[in-house]
C-alpha cells in the first residue's frame, strides 16, 4: 500500500473527526510534530497536506522534512504557532477556522466581565460556605452596565463582542491598525485607549507582531478602577507588569482564559480574589469544536478536490 498523502497530528480524534477524514482520502494520524517530522523518508515524502491540532510550533525546518507539502490546515483560528513566513516561502498556504468561534469567545468574553463586575465567583463560595445562611452580607460590587470600554483589536471576534457591548449600553472604544466604519470611539495610540476607558478588552491576534503589545505603560494607563479582559493570547499583554498591577492594587482587576506557559500559569495569579481565571475555553463548547473540526476538513477536502481552500491566511 502506497503512503498516504495526507498527515493528521493531534493528541485525539473523536470518532466524528475520524470518519470525517477518512471520508476524504486515507491519512496517518499521530499525536504529536516530532512523530511527524520522525516518519521515514518515503512516508513524508508522499505527504501533500497536514491537519494540525496542537499547541505545538510548526516551523521551517520541520516544513522542509515534507518536500511536497502544500497545504497546513489548522484547528482554531489562532495560527501564531505556525510559521506562516516559512510556510508562504515554501509555497505552502496555511488555513485555520475563523468566524465559527466568535460568538463563544465573545460570550465568555461577557461571562468573565460580569464575573469580575459582580464577583460572581466569591458569590458562590458565599452561599457554599454558609456566610449568606448567617445574616453576613456580602461586599457590594461594581456595575457594568453604562460603563466604558476599549476593545484592542476589533477584527471578526472584536466586532461581534462590541455587539454584545452595545446590549449593555456601554460607551465602546477601539484600538486599531486604522479606522473602521464603526459607531465607536477609534484611538489611533492603545496607551491613550487605555486612559480613556474603564475596562480593556484585548482581542489581538497572537504572533510576534502583538507580542507585549499591552505593554506596563497601557496597563498604568488604564487606572485604579480599570479592568483587563484577555481573550487573545497570552503574549499579548506584558504578563509581569500586569501581576504587578494587580498585586499592587494599581488596576482593579482581570479576567484571563489565556497566559504565558499554559497550562503552567504564573502561581502569582492563583493568589488574587481580583482575577477570573479561565482555562484557554473561549471557543470549548460542543457545538463551537464541532464546526472548527468541520472547517479544517473542508479545507482538507478542498485540498485534495484541487479546489481553492476556505480560508487561507497566506
Amino acid at each position: 500500500m502506497s503512503n498516504p498523502e495526507l498527515v493528521v497530528v493531534a493528541p485525539d480524534l473523536s470518532d466524528r473527526e475520524r470518519a470525517g477524514f477518512e471520508a476524504i482520502t486515507p491519512f496517518v494520524h499521530l499525536n504529536s510534530q516530532e512523530d511527524a517530522v520522525n516518519l521515514s523518508a518515503q512516508a513524508r515524502a508522499a505527504v501533500t497536506a497536514m491537519a494540525v491540532k496542537f499547541h505545538g510550533a510548526v516551523g521551517g525546518d520541520q516544513m522542509d522534512r515534507f518536500e511536497n507539502l502544500k497545504t497546513i490546515a489548522n484547528f482554531g483560528v489562532g495560527y501564531d504557532q505556525i510559521d506562516v513566513a516559512a510556510a508562504t516561502a515554501r509555497g505552502i498556504t496555511v488555513t485555520n477556522t475563523p468566524d465559527v468561534l466568535n460568538d463563544d469567545v465573545a460570550d465568555l468574553t461577557l461571562a468573565m466581565m460580569l464575573a469580575v463586575a459582580r464577583t460572581i465567583v466569591d458569590g458562590d463560595a458565599w452561599v457554599r460556605s454558609g456566610r449568606w445562611a448567617t445574616g453576613e452580607a456580602m461586599p457590594l460590587n461594581r456595575k457594568m452596565s453604562g460603563a466604558s470600554v476599549g476593545i484592542v483589536g476589533l477584527g471578526r471576534i472584536g466586532q461581534v463582542i462590541a455587539n454584545r457591548l452595545g446590549a449593555f449600553d456601554m460607551d465602546i472604544h477601539y484600538h486599531s491598525r486604522s479606522p473602521k466604519d464603526v459607531p465607536y470611539t477609534y484611538h489611533a495610540d492603545v496607551v491613550d485607549l487605555a486612559r480613556s476607558v474603564d475596562w480593556l478588552v484585548i482581542a489581538l491576534v497572537g504572533g510576534k507582531e502583538t507580542e507585549g503589545y499591552i505593554s506596563r505603560e497601557v496597563i498604568d494607563a488604564l487606572g485604579a478602577e480599570g479592568v483587563v479582559i484577555n481573550i487573545s493570547r497570552g503574549s499579548t499583554v506584558d504578563e509581569g507588569a500586569l501581576l504587578d498591577a494587580l498585586e499592587q492594587g494599581r488596576i482593579a482587576g482581570a479576567g484571563l482564559d489565556v497566559f504565558l506557559n499554559e497550562p503552567r500559569i504564573d502561581p502569582r495569579f492563583l493568589a488574587l480574589n481580583q482575577v477570573v481565571l479561565q482555562p484557554h475555553q473561549g471557543s470549548a463548547t460542543v457545538q463551537t469544536r464541532v464546526a472548527m473540526g468541520d472547517l479544517q476538513r473542508d479545507n482538507i477536502a478542498a485540498h485534495f478536490a484541487q479546489r481553492p481552500l476556505l480560508s487561507p491566511v497566506n
